[in-house]
């Protein structure tokens, strides 16, 4: 069902080592709007839509979720190479380094572990999609608030990018949701 490929949907190379800036991104790898919760959220949800459009665009947008997971992982890792405890430290990120080191641990940016229960699946398409939006908006309100916070060109375009497929997302489930409501109306 799924196919690999070993590059991501845009290159990741950071120059500059920043593990305050890399804790800031992490709310996108394991935080309630970020990209697992995505992900789960939208493959969960696939296999009570209503008919394969719905299906499939769940699946589409889910997969895609996890090649964004993929992304903010590599930020966080390349922001956090090479950097040792002392680094973390000055940064504020000592209680991060003493639990996980450099590792990409799928938590918020204030620490809290990830958790299903971030989202929800009901079975009811109308109700699923209209969270989707909800969801799409938010992580993008987050890489907005990321943006602002971050003065790392390297950082800011991957970021960017992010910011515009939760636009286009968004689009694509208010397609879906239009289309429901209309067969309901009928």
């Amino acid at each position: 069902m799924f196919i690999f490929e070993k590059r991501t949907q845009i290159p990741v190379h950071i120059k500059n080592r920043n593990p305050k800036l890399a804790g800031i991104i992490l709310e996108q790898y394991g935080g309630a709007d970020g990209e697992m919760t995505a992900s789960l959220r939208y493959l969960s949800q696939r296999f009570t839509m209503k008919d394969e459009r719905g299906k499939a665009l769940l699946t589409d947008i889910g997969t895609e979720e996890l090649s964004h997971l993929e992304i903010v992982g590599s930020i966080v890792s390349q922001l956090t190479d090479g950097s040792g405890a002392k680094e973390f430290d000055r940064y504020g990120k000592g209680e991060y380094y003493v639990n996980h080191a450099n590792a990409v641990y799928a938590s918020s940016a204030a620490g809290v572990p990830f958790t299903a229960a971030y989202f929800q699946a009901k079975a009811d398409p109308i109700a699923d999609l209209v969270e989707d939006l909800a969801a799409e908006q938010k992580a993008r309100a987050t890489y907005d608030n990321i943006l602002r916070l971050s003065d790392d060109a390297d950082v800011n375009a991957v970021i960017k990018f992010l910011r515009a497929r939760e636009i286009v997302h968004f689009q694509r489930f208010g397609e879906l949701l239009n289309y429901y409501q209309e067969q309901v109306c009928q």
